[in-house]
Formats: structure tokens, C-alpha cells, sequence
């Protein structure tokens, strides 16, 4: 049998592999901490579940338009307009199987063979292989950490081309953390306007911000980058629904009337009983979001305290999302019984055999010399894990 050449481009997601590795050893009995779900630990919102189970009770069970239900189109709408001042018609809004799926939506309808589609690195696992998945170029952009993994107008210059066509933005971004302020967001803004490139916002943990930092969707900087801008959320992480897998998009028409055209031969409608429940969520979750928020705040106060307590390790105070990119480069180099810690992903492993305890490396993000963990876990978990990551460094020798 003879794959097509787009298999072979990618590999799978190490996040799911990794975290499928940790349910496989404690369906085993191993007592493992998981550092590497990236998903809330909370349990989805009982009035959310109530309009889920009410639409089950109704009928609520067949297909639905293949591009959602208005219902969810109107709170989405409602959504970013409260939050944002954006106005987004039915037609500028596609409601797809999670924010992973939309985004693929996006590559499908937008990049073709040739486009050069530029990535502020580290990033998620995904955009690149969505990219290269169709046909189009990753071109990585390599931020600092010393810089607050802002991407600027002169490095985001050193790699436009003539073939550039998009730019992805991802405010929380996971890995890092990180959140672009007005004056980085105008900076894309102005490269995005002056050679004609499409911006596409990640804006899935918007609403999962600390130390008074507020998200600002770039779309909001002025009718010209709005034109260009396609949004991209979701209810996963900010209700506790990843199992749900709803995610949309808004943007141009002429894009999401494409990426609608896609969806309704590829996966059709994302599922009915879903839609309702994210209508709801939209409509009335944020006040359990901001006790989520409120818990993983300190949770990220633990975890950062003790991570800049381990010797060779240094972590940057995270501003959203809910994972910690420790840089650890002052262990690499280092040695166990086994071998040599020579990169994150060594690293990683050494932790999963000598400690228990699972992390992702930073190579998959673009970083050779960090690793990440989630502190969308209990309490509890953060003390056990790090007792275990503490114990396991102290033991490599110089």
C-alpha cells in the first residue's frame, strides 16, 4: 500500500501520546502524577449538563445545519461582542468539533502549496503539522524568553516573503503562558496591513488570565486588521468541556463561507446535544470560570515557587492558560545510571521512569531546552509531583 506523501509530513500529537501513556500506567496500578493534560481538571457545569440532558429529552438528537445552530451562533456572537465590541453576522460565524477542528477548517480553506505561513515559536504542537498536512510552508519565528515570548516587527520582518500569506497568533499562548499586550498585538497589526497577510487569532483560553492582565483580540485594533482577522475559540478549556468538541470560528465571510463548504463534506455538523450545552456555557458560565480561575491562580503561584526552587531549572511567571515552561537547560548535560540528559525529551523520560511523574518536552513546542506542565490538576497533585521532580533532579550528577 502506497500512503500519500501528506502522512508521512507528521507525526502524532506527543501531548495525547503522552497522556495516553500516564492512563495506560495507572490502568496498570502505577502511581503516576500527570503533568501533561492540557485540560481543566474541573468537572463540567451542572446547569451546562442540564441543557444538554434536556436536549436529549426533547429530541434533540438529529442533524443539525452543518455550519451550527443559530442558537450558538447568536451567543457566540453575543459573546464577542460583550467582550470585545466585535459584531459578527450568522454568516461570519462556523461552529465546528473543537477549536483543533476549526483551525484545520482554517488551513484547508486558506493555505495552498507555496504559502509560507508564519508561526511565533514555541507554539502549539499543531499549527505546524496542520500546515504541512496542507501543503503549505511552516516558517517558525523564534521569540525570547527574556522578552516575554513577544513576537516583534523586526523579527516577524527577518522572515516575511513574498510567498508569506498568514500569521498565527496565540494570546494565552500554550506553552508559555504568555499574553500579548496592546503594543505587540499593533506590531503584528502593522505587518499583517502592510504586506497583506491574514491573521489567524487563537483565542481559546481568553478568558483564563492572571495578575489583572484582560485579553485583547487583535481583531478589535480597527476595521482593517479586523477584515483580516479569523477567530478562533472554543468552550473547551473555559467551561471544563474538552469532551464536548465545540469550537467555532469568526471572521470574513467569504473565509468561513469556505470553511462551512469543507466541513459539510468532511465531519458535517459537530454534534446537537453538544451545541445546546455550549449555548448554554456561553450564556451563563462565567461564574464558574472565574472560580476556575480563581483556583488555578494559586495553583500557579505553587507551582512557580517551586519550580525556581530546583537547582538548573527557571520558570517565567505564566499570565494565562494553565501550564508552566520550566527552562531546563541548566540540566541538560547531566547523567543517571541510564545515560545522559541530553535534551527536554530525555529529560521528560528520565521523569517517567525515575520519578513517575509525566511532563511533555519542549522539542514538540519548539524548544529544545524546556519542558511543560499543566497545573490543571489538584492541589495535591502540583506538592506530590514536584516532591517527585525535586528528588529525581537532586539525583543526576554534574
Amino acid at each position: 500500500m502506497k500512503l500519500a506523501a501528506r502522512a508521512g509530513r507528521i507525526v502524532p500529537s506527543p501531548t495525547l501520546s503522552i497522556a495516553a501513556t500516564a492512563k495506560a500506567m495507572a490502568a496498570q496500578g502505577i502511581d503516576v502524577v500527570d503533568f501533561a493534560a492540557g485540560e481543566p481538571d474541573f468537572d463540567t457545569p451542572e446547569p451546562i449538563k442540564a441543557a444538554a440532558e434536556f436536549a436529549i429529552r426533547s429530541g434533540f438528537t438529529k442533524y443539525t445545519a452543518s455550519s451550527g445552530i443559530d442558537e450558538l451562533k447568536l451567543a457566540i456572537a453575543k459573546k464577542l461582542e460583550v467582550d470585545h465590541g466585535l459584531r459578527y453576522d450568522k454568516n461570519q460565524i462556523l461552529v465546528s468539533c473543537g477549536a483543533k477542528h476549526t483551525l484545520y477548517n482554517i488551513a484547508e480553506a486558506l493555505f495552498d502549496a507555496g504559502d509560507e505561513i508564519l508561526i511565533p515559536a514555541p507554539f502549539w504542537v499543531s499549527y505546524q503539522d496542520q500546515v504541512l498536512l496542507n501543503d503549505a510552508t511552516p516558517v517558525l519565528v523564534q521569540t525570547h524568553e527574556a522578552d516575554g515570548y513577544a513576537v516583534t516587527v523586526d523579527l516577524l520582518k527577518k522572515h516575511i516573503t513574498p510567498r508569506s500569506k498568514a500569521i498565527i497568533v496565540n494570546s494565552p499562548c500554550n506553552p508559555t503562558g504568555a499574553t500579548y499586550d496592546r503594543a505587540s498585538l499593533e506590531g503584528i497589526a502593522q505587518i499583517a496591513v502592510t504586506h497583506d497577510l491574514m491573521i489567524i487569532s487563537d483565542e481559546i483560553y481568553d478568558k483564563i488570565t492572571y495578575d489583572g492582565v484582560r485579553h485583547l483580540s487583535i481583531a478589535t485594533l480597527g476595521p482593517e486588521i479586523a477584515a483580516r482577522t479569523v477567530i478562533v475559540n472554543g468552550v473547551s478549556k473555559t467551561y471544563a468541556m474538552t469532551g464536548w468538541r465545540i469550537g467555532y470560528a469568526a471572521g470574513p465571510k467569504e473565509l468561513i463561507t469556505a470553511m462551512a463548504n469543507i466541513q459539510s463534506q468532511s465531519t458535517s455538523n459537530p454534534t446537537s446535544i453538544s451545541q445546546k450545552a455550549a449555548a448554554a456555557a456561553l450564556e451563563g458560565g462565567d461564574v464558574f470560570t472565574k472560580q476556575m480561575v480563581q483556583e488555578f491562580d494559586k495553583r500557579r503561584k505553587v507551582i512557580l515557587e517551586r519550580l525556581n526552587k530546583i537547582p538548573g531549572v527557571s520558570c517565567r511567571m505564566p499570565t494565562g492558560a494553565f501550564y508552566a515552561f520550566p527552562n531546563v537547560a541548566g540540566l541538560l548535560g547531566r547523567k543517571h545510571p541510564g545515560g545522559t540528559i541530553k535534551s527536554a525529551a530525555d529529560l521528560a523520560n528520565y521523569l517517567l521512569q525515575e520519578a513517575k511523574v509525566t511532563v511533555v518536552p519542549g522539542e514538540p513546542f519548539g524548544s529544545a531546552k524546556h519542558i511543560r506542565l499543566s497545573y490543571a490538576t489538584s492541589m495535591e497533585a502540583i506538592n506530590k509531583g514536584l516532591d517527585r521532580i525535586e528528588a529525581a533532579i537532586r539525583k543526576l550528577a554534574s
